[in-house]
């Protein structure tokens, strides 16, 4: 695996034909969404109308990459009952879906027969992933690339078969 890890958005400037994103994880600390989720902790909930109140670069980079013909699928394989981060994530799901994106849920009790890397990961075009690393509290630690053949295809294999088994976000009740 790579060191050096070109920032996401040169990652998916040079995406042409998919980018699909596995999350494997019950929360994430993510700095960037402390504030956003401790409003919906708290009982704020955004409007989907109010798309300038909840829009955001990341959304910018997705839809551009799906205007120009990018396939973006988002995979989720979820502890149930979920944890309120869960919970917060299903609820602002529909910006994914705003931006262009596809996403599915799968509860990890239907994912026990199934080979899941140890990490959270983006392919891009069958060709990179882009692995995710986190402490064991969900705060963000480092990213890793590798462009081995044969570690992007296991990984596809993995998320190809959660996707095949997860429910559409609009079916998925929590």
């Amino acid at each position: 695996m790579s060191q050096k890890v070109p920032p996401f958005a040169e990652m998916l400037a040079k995406c042409q034909h998919s980018a699909v994103h596995l999350e494997m994880r019950d929360i994430y600390g993510v700095a960037e969404e402390d504030q956003d989720f401790a409003a919906w902790k708290a009982g704020h909930r955004h409007d989907p109308a109010d798309r300038a109140a909840w829009w955001n670069p990341f959304l910018t980079l997705v839809s551009e990459a799906v205007a120009r013909g990018v396939e973006f699928r988002r995979a989720r394989v979820v502890s149930e009952p979920v944890s309120d981060y869960i919970r917060y994530e299903h609820s602002c799901t529909f910006q994914n879906i705003a931006a262009g994106e596809v996403v599915r849920w799968l509860p990890r009790r239907r994912a026990s027969d199934l080979l899941l890397p140890g990490n959270d990961l983006w392919i891009f075009d069958d060709s990179v992933v882009r692995f995710g690393l986190f402490s064991g509290d969900g705060a963000f630690l480092a990213n890793a690339v590798s462009d081995d053949p044969a570690v992007v295809k296991r990984c596809a294999d993995a998320f190809e078969a959660v996707w095949e088994r997860a429910t559409p976000h609009e079916n998925f009740r929590i």
